[in-house]
């Protein structure tokens, strides 16, 4: 008679319950990583189309296939996808009565450890001293920006926005006369395609454009900045602006510039317009240039938790 041997039970590892506090840095040191390392959905459609659009063997499908391989790469290897981790730009928008000030700290936090495990890179330093502490925290960074919403959820919207694209990003004051540009809007077109002609390979395109046409000098410059969390082909509600996204598109990557100035089809992916109420003594435009590794990533948090429930991009 065969003795029946009782089987072992292995009892599974229970997970500690985190403070809220904690589980807040580990939800926010989770959005770096994936923001960092992971390209989103859309924007990776977006590539893999312009791929396939460059003729084969020539510089442009050359340099097409090299960001493809690096998009991958960097996600399987959870590494970030360029080795600029760019400024850190946080917007975080809440319900009302939500605490900002605890909350900032909790992000500082995230960044740190965030840095220390190579998902950011130690590029943050005193504008004035030249001083890099090697946190990624300092005066003005990372950037955060409150926004009180009616819904009661708690949504983390992140950008990781490179030096090199910031560089080619331009802010123009019409009429400007070298270009025949009026206060309208063929005169905004003019400028946001001399800022593309400008831009040429040195702002790593194929690249996203984010445009905003009034407001002040700052709040213009943010505004457009701020285009570059729309979806991309999500069009302006607005016809004429919608028409406008669409045909700078078009006219750009007929340009011949191509990816990283090399030639080719696609110059740029996408242009996402907005506007903003002006005086009338000032026109401003500004154009947000957003470089091919379009590092944008969202998340719905919960409020009492701060468990992370769902990515938005």
């Amino acid at each position: 008679m065969v003795k029946k041997t009782k089987k072992k039970v292995v009892k599974k590892p229970v997970k500690k319950k985190l403070s809220p506090d904690l589980q807040a840095v580990e939800t926010l040191v989770e959005l770096i990583r994936v923001t960092s390392t992971i390209i989103p959905n859309d924007v990776d459609r977006a590539i893999r189309k312009a791929q396939g659009e460059e003729v084969e063997n020539t510089t442009a499908s050359y340099a097409m296939n090299i960001m493809c391989d690096n998009i991958e790469l960097a996600k399987n290897k959870s590494q970030p996808l360029c080795q600029d981790t760019g400024t850190v730009i946080f917007y975080i928008y809440h319900p009302p009565g939500f605490h900002q000030t605890p909350f900032i700290k909790l992000i500082h936090k995230a960044v740190i450890a965030s840095t220390k495990k190579g998902y950011l890179r130690q590029n943050s330093v005193n504008s004035l001293t030249g001083e890099n502490e090697g946190t990624n925290v300092g005066a003005g960074h990372p950037s955060i920006h409150f926004v009180e919403h009616a819904s009661k959820t708690l949504e983390v919207k992140l950008m990781l926005k490179g030096g090199g694209c910031e560089n080619v990003s331009a802010q123009y004051t019409l009429p400007d006369t070298t270009l025949s540009a009026g206060r309208d809007l063929d005169g905004a077109r003019k400028v946001i395609l001399d800022a593309v002609m400008k831009a040429q390979g040195k702002g790593c395109g194929p690249g996203v454009l984010g445009v905003c046409i009034g407001g002040d000098r700052a709040d213009s410059s943010a505004h457009a900045k701020k285009q570059l969390f729309r979806k991309m082909g999500e069009r302006s509600k607005i016809k004429e602006l919608a028409a406008m996204e669409k045909e700078i598109v078009e006219t750009c990557n007929k340009l011949g510039i191509g990816p990283m100035g090399f030639g080719g089809k696609t110059t740029i992916m996408e242009c996402l317009i907005d506007h903003r109420n002006r005086v009338p003594a000032s026109f401003i435009v500004s154009i947000s240039y957003m470089c091919w590794a379009f590092r944008r990533q969202g998340a719905v948090i919960d409020t009492k938790t701060f468990a992370l429930k769902k990515w938005l991009y």
